[in-house]
């Protein structure tokens, strides 16, 4: 539950920053967090959630709290990551939003480096800049950076390459100074944002 609580909070803290709907995979484990999280913030929230995934909820396109509306239910998980990608473009240059990768398994690797790749080639249909952030809470995904050196070494990559397309952020304030500093939040404003009160997030839970 500790830990639970802890993405409930970054999401919450992060959607009082930007202000933005918060888009997710709308599913079981982080996925509900990060809805939970944004639900207390009082932002809008959507998601793309995949029909019979692995976990609960698994019986076609029932969500247990979000309104119907405010998901769609996926066959493919293509059809998921080009919702996400949508979600995150930015027309003018007033839109704040950013694509946050917390801690996950083959389908936010999958979701991730598709992402990347799109930023990388300027293929994700953004006019402005769109910042990415890798949260790598406890080492998590150390190894996978380890990776990306040796593909450096080996030339597959080029050096710098990949770091220059995304923050590696190790806790929440560097999330939240990192993206205060990139949209020119002042100080003030973002510490007025995240005095969001958490005391309604067990009976959310519950």
């Amino acid at each position: 539950m500790f830990f639970f609580s802890f993405y409930i909070h970054i999401s919450l803290q992060i959607a009082s920053l930007l202000e933005c709907t918060t888009w997710s995979g709308a599913g079981p484990g982080l996925m509900d967090a990060v809805t939970q999280g944004a639900l207390l913030a009082g932002k809008p929230v959507g998601g793309f959630k995949i029909g019979r995934e692995a976990g609960e909820w698994t019986s076609s396109n029932f969500h247990p709290y979000l309104p119907a509306e405010n998901y769609l239910t996926c066959r493919f998980f293509s059809a998921r990551k080009h919702g996400l990608v949508d979600a995150v473009v930015r027309n003018n240059s007033f839109d704040k939003t950013a694509v946050v990768a917390l801690p996950g398994g083959i389908g936010t690797l999958d979701e991730m480096f598709e992402m990347l790749t799109l930023i990388q080639l300027e293929r994700i249909g953004s006019k402005h800049p769109v910042p990415f952030l890798l949260m790598n809470y406890d080492s998590f995904y150390s190894k996978l950076l380890d990776f990306l050196d040796v593909c450096e070494d080996w030339g597959t990559v080029s050096k710098g390459e990949v770091a220059s397309l995304w923050k590696v952020c190790n806790n929440n304030s560097e999330a939240l100074a990192y993206l205060a500093d990139f949209y020119h939040i002042s100080s003030g404003e973002t510490s007025q944002k995240n005095e969001t009160k958490l005391h309604s997030t067990h009976d959310l839970i519950s």
